[in-house]
């Protein structure tokens, strides 16, 4: 599609705003809970973490009780261990990628020149999974039946034999649930920063904070499954009996190690990414001047990212990896603080050749380049490995971590709320609290983590309780303590001012900091739409170049001023360049996002309860609500009541072959290969390093019948390829016929998926073997039932007239699907039947 120059002819402003309202306002009361605009739900998500912040920030006070004296009996020691555990759980998990997430949420629209994300309805999922996921796994707290395990969830300690209650499974079943927003983010952010950026805007005139979120949320979606994939494991190990490390049974307890690792490490650059860009954000405003070598922190963004999945063994230099591996964890490790000092020199540089001006979110800048510094130092001591050998697992490696992510996410996290403060509330906030509460916050800081990197290298170990006065940690613990309830008066300053700042804050001028990007040309606070007409963007600053854009895009003079359709509409534009190809329209509000949450939290809570039926129903109406969700989509009148578009308009994306749900299915694809990969690293780190592992001589996975069954997976991927071919020519003929046929042969091939399972009699709470086997069984079982059924409602659609030739974007969404599964089955055939049969049983 050739990119249309069609800019609105100006119209009464005041009509046009109640135009737009009418479209995409948001409802009260009641129906607010249906509600999907990103500004409300980013809101939400950063409430919704500041509340779970306030929760571990009170549960850290404790512990620093705790430790304050020697042989202390505040907190008896079970009641001790819940309290570290889910301090850690929280400010990881339900605290920190939440809350930047919220954050992108927030912002990544107003900065590309959209009108909301891409798909509106996931972001509405994600936050009620991530709602209802927190508030089960908080509940164990009040239950007092909290994980006890470290937030790291160690096995064996976290198995049934050692962590007999429920409390494991709170853990394991509750980050799962969060795990699920955490994708639903990932893939929404991609795809929304890749497609729907406003015309013009080419990757290279992109804003750096969207270069760090696309980074962050595409670590996300590589990184989180890894440990989903362990979490479901170690509930099956839990719950029914599945070995997966149990070594007598040839099951492998480090393998949870790597698994968790293999996110645990990208999380921390999933957390400082995002933080990153919040300083790349601010720091070029209060400096007057662009960004020095803005290509080179887009270089050392992506080099971050890439590098941060080949660290995680360093965090498991103490349990016997051979000497190689050490070596090269430990020179990887050491080579990551390339790219970040490459940032770190740019800022600087910035500032040097720029004329900075030291308002309130610049205190919080430099007060993150002082901690994250040295903190990255210390990250380089524990690169080394005879080093990290000597303090692992003491109080050294809590004040690095802390240095790292308090300092590297907490101070940019609070520059960037009072940056964007007055477009929040349209106030502006208060020097003096805000003064007040950073340093408070800052010496406390130090006073707290400084100090502990020296009782880590006296030995005090991390995780203990109590401990005797003869071992010298006293007067350095009591310091710590009082420096951690200095810290937490200054956080309670800035959440004071905040507080008032609604109130009493004085109202705030139009761009109040002479920003440059397009966030601050919309009004403050922002309206559900963002922007009244979608301007075009030809440099990298804007608002630099046209201090006037605010007030001609709330006048309707740019494109997509039209909203007579009722349509909810934002451009669909080329991934590098910015030319425009389609119009995006998005679904209204809905409450199938909130009725599918509320089946997958009454599921979790049935697995807690063991109460495996009502588990199952509940996961059918889960299923039941998500498939009617998709029904109000493409050419539905609910998605596209009208599908006329303006003259010289490209089409609406529901009339097009590429359309961003695509892109969000090869997104998602992309997290579910990762997924998959962590499996067969799981199958092959067992079959070669487990010493209990037992290899049957012959499968017991019947070859023909698996080859039958790819057969059946091959001809229907074939068939629906073909269906989609013709409508790439605007050929419908038999389209519906030929989908029902590519159903049947998806039957076809669950039919004799389940007689293999049957007919193999795994003993699958017997051997870590037949465990791993049923398990990539079930998971390729679950794959094809997706597939067959969304082929069948694509049959159904072609009767309601929702896919034709006319609307042919859905069936090739579905035929990537169809791509993968095939892939994925030939795989494991491969990997679970063939390659065994090839090397020998005993291999």
């Amino acid at each position: 599609m050739s990119e249309t120059a069609q800019t609105s002819t100006p119209r009464d402003p005041q009509r046009l705003h109640e135009d737009m309202h009418e479209v995409w306002g948001n409802p009260r009361g009641l129906k607010a809970l249906s509600i999907v605009n990103h500004t409300t739900l980013g809101l939400r998500f950063m409430a919704t973490g500041m509340v779970f912040f306030l929760i571990g920030g009170i549960l850290a006070m404790l512990v620093r009780t705790q430790l304050a004296f020697p042989d202390q009996e505040f907190m008896a020691p079970e009641i001790y261990n819940q309290v570290f555990t889910m301090h850690g759980t929280l400010m990881m998990f339900l605290f920190a990628i939440p809350m930047l997430e919220g954050l992108a949420i927030y912002m990544i629209p107003k900065m590309i020149g959209a009108r909301d994300l891409v798909c509106p309805r996931l972001t509405s999922l994600g936050y009620w999974c991530y709602l209802f996921g927190g508030i089960i796994l908080t509940s164990s707290l009040f239950l007092e039946v909290a994980p006890d395990s470290g937030w790291f969830m160690y096995t064996p300690l976290s198995s049934g034999e050692f962590s007999p209650g429920p409390g494991s499974d709170f853990w394991l079943l509750g980050i799962t649930f969060v795990e699920i927003s955490a994708l639903s983010a990932g893939v929404e952010l991609v795809v929304s920063i890749l497609r729907t950026r406003t015309r013009g805007m080419s990757l290279d005139k992109m804003p750096l904070f969207a270069w760090y979120i696309l980074a962050m949320a595409l670590m996300i979606v590589v990184g989180f499954p890894p440990l989903i994939l362990a979490s479901i494991m170690l509930e099956l190990e839990r719950a029914v009996g599945m070995p997966f490390f149990e070594v007598a049974a040839g099951g492998d307890p480090i393998l949870w190690q790597h698994l968790f690792w293999l996110f645990g490490h990208p999380e921390v650059y999933i957390i400082f990414l995002p933080a990153a860009g919040i300083v790349s954000t601010l720091i070029p405003v209060f400096a007057g001047r662009p960004i020095v070598g803005y290509r080179w922190v887009v270089l050392a963004i992506i080099v971050t990212g890439f590098i941060s999945f080949g660290l995680w063994v360093h965090h498991m230099f103490t349990v016997g990896i051979p000497q190689l591996a050490q070596a090269f964890f430990s020179a990887a490790s050491m080579l990551v603080a390339v790219p970040t000092a490459i940032q770190v020199f740019v800022w600087l540089a910035t500032l040097w050749l720029g004329r900075p001006v030291m308002k309130l979110p610049m205190l919080w800048v430099l007060g993150f380049l002082i901690i994250f510094v040295c903190g990255g130092l210390t990250g380089v001591m524990l690169a080394l490995v005879p080093f990290n050998w000597q303090v692992h697992d003491t109080h050294f490696v809590v004040a690095h971590m802390h240095y790292v992510l308090v300092g590297g996410m907490l101070f940019p996290l609070m520059a960037g709320l009072y940056y964007w403060l007055p477009l929040f509330s349209g106030r502006m906030p208060s020097e003096r609290l805000g003064r007040w509460g950073f340093w408070l916050t800052f010496i406390g800081f130090n006073a707290t983590f400084l100090i502990m990197h020296w009782t880590g290298l006296l030995g005090m170990p991390r995780r203990i309780y109590t401990y005797e006065t003869v071992m010298g940690w006293d007067i350095f613990n009591m310091l710590s303590s009082i420096g951690g309830f200095v810290m937490s008066a200054g956080i309670a300053m800035v959440l004071l001012d905040i507080a008032l700042h609604f109130r009493f804050g004085r109202p705030a001028p139009q761009n109040p900091w002479n920003a440059d990007t397009l966030e601050w040309t919309t009004s403050m606070p922002p309206s559900a739409y963002n922007f009244a007409s979608l301007p075009r963007v030809d440099s990298r600053h804007p608002l630099w170049d046209d201090p006037e854009l605010p007030r001609s895009i709330a006048e309707g003079r740019h494109d997509l001023a039209v909203i007579d359709h009722g349509r909810r509409e934002l451009w669909g534009s080329d991934p590098l360049t910015g030319k425009v190809r389609e119009i995006v329209h998005l679904p209204g509000n809905s409450w199938w996002p909130l009725f599918a949450s509320l089946a997958l939290a009454v599921v979790c809570v049935c697995l807690l309860a063991r109460l495996y039926p009502l588990a199952g129903l509940a996961t059918l109406a889960a299923v039941g609500f998500l498939l009617r969700w998709s029904w109000e989509n493409g050419a539905h009148p609910r998605a596209a009541p009208d599908a006329q578009v303006q003259p010289g308009d490209p089409p609406l994306h529901s009339r097009t072959m590429d359309g961003p749900g695509l892109w969000a299915m090869s997104i998602a694809l992309l997290a579910n290969g990762s997924f998959f990969l962590s499996y067969l690293f799981g199958w092959f780190y067992l079959w070669t390093v487990s010493p209990e592992w037992r290899m049957p001589d012959t499968s017991p996975l019947s070859l023909p019948l698996m080859v039958l069954a790819g057969v059946a997976l091959t001809a229907g991927t074939l068939w629906l390829e073909k269906l989609v071919r013709g409508l790439r020519r605007q050929d419908d003929r038999g389209l519906a016929l030929g989908l029902f046929a590519v159903t049947a042969l998806g039957g076809a091939q669950l039919a004799l998926l389940i007689w293999v399972i049957w007919q193999a009699g795994l003993a699958a709470t017997e051997t870590a073997h037949d465990a791993v086997l049923l398990l990539g069984l079930i998971y390729v079982l679950l794959h094809g039932a997706l597939g067959t059924i969304l082929t069948l409602l694509q049959g159904l659609r072609v009767g309601y007239g929702y896919v034709s030739a006319e609307a042919p974007f859905e069936p090739a969404v579905v035929a990537r699907l169809w791509r993968y599964n095939l892939m994925v089955f030939w795989i494991v055939v491969f990997a679970l039947v063939t390659m065994p049969m090839w090397l020998g049983g005993g291999a």
